[in-house]
């Protein structure tokens, strides 16, 4: 018992070490939010790749258009002709015609090996500053998610003074981009990134547990912007240090576009910076097997392009598993023994406490930067209070998994990653319906 309390108390150090750093985050953000914005708005384009059709793409797709900036070009991209969420883009083009009074600087040469009736739609339904859909083709020797951006990047306005990348799965607010865009004023800054933050409509024991899961990586980030991290779902960059970096081909042979680009800008030594105000709400349902694809396959990724984060979270889940929920089990032994449970309650108690604080600090910090969302997130609290020793428990089965395999299936293709620049193409769906 000497033993197991000693490592209660090593948990209990590590537990006030990571409500620190959630109290650190709550800091950061309260301190974001209230702080004065740059007025720096030139000329974005904004790349949305997607594949097939995502929940809710409609509202998220709406979103896009609907962002208070001077002046923005969207650049869609895919794969193939005959992807079904192309007509979800049309439908939403062609219905937001009376409203968009922008003027339509899209190249119909980019549109050509669609159907005439789709490039047609596109074109005369359509005025904003710049819109286009690329069809990338198929990947070869990258990650389709990544050969389609080296494709839009080719296609993107040659004016543009900043690339913004977003995930077809989120929804921005209104002034999401003013936001993330705002920061790049600094000429010493490599990137500015949001995150994102899992909030399902109705309450689903996976859904909760993804949100709870995907949470503790948001409160990574902070003020310290040299151990920041670019997330491709909701990231600026300058064009000119997208140009001098060799990003597009720094890019190849990757499947990761964030993880790259993070580790382009460590190595040249540039700052990332944070910004609450972007991160993007994503409000899909969520059942058990996509939990456990979605949380493993992140495990995996992670073990490819920055094999430290990864044994530090399967050191740091097995140790917090071993103590908590060994630690339950020895109490119930004890229990029934008729031995005194009264000090290993204590010390589990302690433990799950400290991970609650920093839960409920973490939550209502996201609150103040998603304000719109308050009420639907404050209906998340309970989850977050009392799921999170599940979400160490699932990091632990993640990363065990990354171990033993590196086969991932994202968007329907099933890759093999090789190396941060390699990854094999194994198997691919033709066409994908969410």
């Amino acid at each position: 018992m000497l033993v197991f309390y000693f490592l209660c108390g090593v948990a209990i150090w590590l537990g006030l070490v990571s409500l620190r750093g959630g109290l650190r985050f709550s800091a950061y953000v309260r301190r974001e939010v209230t702080a004065q914005r740059s007025d720096y708005t030139p000329l974005v384009s904004v790349i949305a790749p997607f594949r097939g059709v995502d929940q809710h793409q409609r509202e998220n797709l709406n979103a896009l258009f609907e962002q208070r900036y001077p002046e923005y070009e969207i650049v869609f991209v895919t794969d193939s002709v005959a992807d079904p969420g192309i007509s979800i883009l049309t439908e939403v083009c062609s219905s937001r015609s009376d409203k968009l009074q922008f003027v339509d600087l899209s190249q119909r040469s980019s549109l050509s090996e669609l159907p005439d009736p789709l490039a047609s739609n596109l074109n005369d339904n359509l005025k904003i500053v710049g819109l286009k859909l690329v069809i990338a083709g198929a990947a070869t020797d990258s990650g389709q998610k990544v050969h389609n951006l080296q494709a839009a990047i080719a296609h993107i306005n040659p004016k543009s003074e900043v690339i913004v990348l977003v995930d077809s799965d989120a929804r921005p607010h209104a002034f999401w981009l003013q936001y993330l865009v705002a920061p790049l004023s600094d000429e010493n800054l490599g990137a500015a990134t949001g995150y994102r933050w899992f909030t399902p409509p109705g309450f689903s024991f996976s859904g909760a547990l993804r949100s709870v899961w995907n949470a503790s990586i948001t409160s990574a980030l902070g003020a310290a912007t040299d151990k920041n991290f670019c997330w491709g779902g909701s990231t600026a960059i300058s064009r000119k240090t997208f140009d001098e970096l060799n990003v597009n081909a720094r890019w190849r042979g990757s499947i990761s576009d964030d993880f790259t680009l993070t580790r382009v800008l460590h190595e040249a030594g540039l700052p990332i910076k944070f910004v609450p105000q972007c991160l993007l709400v994503s409000a899909d349902e969520c059942g058990f097997r996509e939990l456990l694809e979605f949380t493993t396959r992140q495990l995996k990724i992670t073990r490819v392009y920055a094999g430290h984060l990864w044994k530090a979270s399967l050191l740091g889940s097995a140790q917090f598993v071993l103590v908590f929920f060994g630690g339950l089990v020895l109490l119930l032994w004890r229990w029934r023994a008729g031995l005194a449970i009264e000090p290993l309650a204590i010390l589990l108690l302690i433990i799950f406490l400290l991970g609650a604080a920093k839960s409920w600090f973490r939550l209502k910090a996201v609150e103040i930067a998603l304000a719109s969302y308050r009420l639907r997130l404050g209906k998340d609290l309970p989850a977050h209070l009392l799921l999170w020793p599940l979400a160490s428990a699932l990091f632990l089965w993640n990363s065990i998994a990354a171990a033993f395999s590196k086969r991932i299936n994202w968007r329907g293709i099933s890759y093999e990653l090789k190396s941060p620049q390699e990854a094999v193409i194994i198997a691919r769906e033709s066409n994908q319906d969410g």
